[in-house]
């Protein structure tokens, strides 16, 4: 039997990590926060011994509760937060801090999840985070070249990467995942560094990493732009993104318009930040456009494509310059303190989408959202067809409520081709949605894969999937 490793059962201390973004409190009976990754082993080999839930915590940024203990053992990677070069950090490194360093020397690493200030780089992989930018970039998964991972059971592994094979043992999954950007469920991979992507903590723990980094841009034009209304920001959606170098269609010879981000926001979202900036009379929806260049702005360009589009386009504020970005990602980053200061004021939890759809139904799946009568905010990654409609209760009815309409507009992004995730992962909380996505047989080959890897299921017990009924261990 391993030895006992060092643990903090201080409940004081170890409260500070009981919770996560999503608001959701759980319980633990001891915290282990290792210097390095023989400490980190050990630890998950002794865990392993005794069939003792071990729930992995970063930052505690993630959404879905994934980062929440439900008994048994807190395992924090904080202090594996070493930067080693521009392009190898520990999976405890902070991700903002470090891009903006990148930023200073020239490079850059696309991933922008909006906590990327708050969150580690090891929480952004194993979320496969993404962003605004992941319209033009992708999900973190493009832009991880390899890891150094400790197995549930203890068992080190460095420097996986796509010629990485999976364990023998491990069944390889054959699944579709939908055409769409997605975080739900394991990825249907045929090597390991893609499966422990996106796995949210429950086949592994990344201890560092080797990034893929690009020039950074030469400048970025960055536009908010207003819309008499919803069928007018639509279209001008599709024309923006028509020419577009994006992700899931990228094009060798890109149109005239060619943003990097596009962002929306609905009219309650236009009054949250009605402060921040001047709303010209009329506009009833905002898109927030980013656009990279090499040389000179192309503004002209886009004041043209704005003007024949329909927009409000004399209205359009413009940041070319360092001053006027942060102005404008201040306006978007204040969407979501506006709405928790809502939630707040409420003394009710929100009830937040993560659904995305195909191209093609984004016009129904908007028509759905703009149909609810609750009261909400909606707000997003419009280019991906991925919008987070906040529902907002103010009371226990309206509390129930805005759970069955987030039910009944999940199973319809699902039959629209979509995923009940495009970013923020499953977690604990969305177990059930996960199931109805991708259906028994995938479910259970999910389950098989994850008893191969963790013979004890103690790796984010909860997390993905209902855990099979086991006593656990005592610290």
């Amino acid at each position: 039997m391993s030895s006992k490793p060092a643990l903090i059962t201080d409940p004081d201390i170890i409260l500070g990590y009981l919770t996560d973004a999503s608001n959701t409190h759980g319980r633990a009976e001891a915290l282990a926060v290792p210097a390095d990754v023989d400490a980190l082993a050990a630890t998950l080999r002794w865990a392993q011994d005794r069939g003792m839930p071990v729930t992995v915590t970063a930052r505690r940024t993630g959404t879905t509760g994934a980062a929440v203990p439900d008994g048994g053992l807190l395992l924090s990677t904080e202090r594996l937060s070493q930067v080693e070069a521009p392009d190898i950090v520990g999976g405890g490194a902070l991700l903002g801090p470090h891009q903006d360093t990148l930023e200073a020397a020239g490079q850059h690493f696309p991933p922008d999840p909006t906590s990327r200030y708050e969150c580690s780089v090891g929480g952004a992989i194993v979320c496969n985070a993404s962003g605004a930018r992941s319209f033009r970039y992708g999900a973190t998964r493009g832009w991880i070249d390899w890891v150094d991972v400790v197995l549930p059971t203890g068992e080190r592994l460095e420097r996986v990467s796509r010629d990485t094979p999976l364990p023998a043992g491990w069944p390889r999954l054959r699944w579709a995942e939908p055409p769409v950007k997605t975080a739900a469920g394991y990825a249907p991979a045929d090597n390991l560094l893609d499966l422990l992507i996106g796995s949210e903590g429950t086949l592994g723990v990344i201890t560092r990493a080797g990034l893929r980094l690009r020039p950074a841009p030469a400048g970025v034009l960055t536009m908010l732009a207003f819309f008499p209304d919803l069928e007018t920001t639509l279209r001008f959606v599709d024309q923006a993104r028509s020419g577009a170098d994006r992700a899931r269609a990228p094009r060798p010879k890109p149109g005239p318009l060619n943003p990097r981000a596009i962002e929306y926001f609905d009219p309650n979202a236009l009054e949250m930040i009605r402060a921040r900036v001047d709303l010209p009379a009329g506009a009833t929806d905002a898109l927030l456009l980013e656009v990279e260049h090499e040389g000179e702005a192309p503004l002209d360009r886009w004041f043209e494509a704005l003007v024949e589009g329909g927009a409000l386009a004399e209205h359009t504020v413009v940041a070319e310059d360092e001053q006027g970005q942060r102005r404008l990602a201040a306006i978007r980053h204040a969407l979501p303190a506006g709405t928790n200061e809502r939630v707040v004021a409420n003394r009710m939890p929100k009830v937040g989408t993560d659904f995305a759809v195909p191209d093609a139904a984004l016009a129904e799946m908007m028509a759905e959202y703009r149909a609810v009568t609750l009261p909400h905010v909606c707000f997003g990654h419009i280019g991906d067809n991925h919008l987070h409609l906040n529902l907002l209760p103010r009371d226990a009815t309206e509390l129930a409520e805005a759970r069955s309409t987030y039910r009944r507009l999940a199973e319809r992004a699902v039959a629209l081709g979509g995923t009940v995730s495009a970013e923020h992962g499953i977690g604990k909380l969305k177990r059930a949605l996960l199931a109805h996505q991708v259906g028994p047989e995938t479910l259970g080959a999910f389950a098989a894969l994850k008893a191969a890897a963790d013979p004890a299921w103690i790796l984010g017990r909860g997390t993905l999937l209902e855990p099979p009924p086991a006593p656990g261990g005592a610290v």
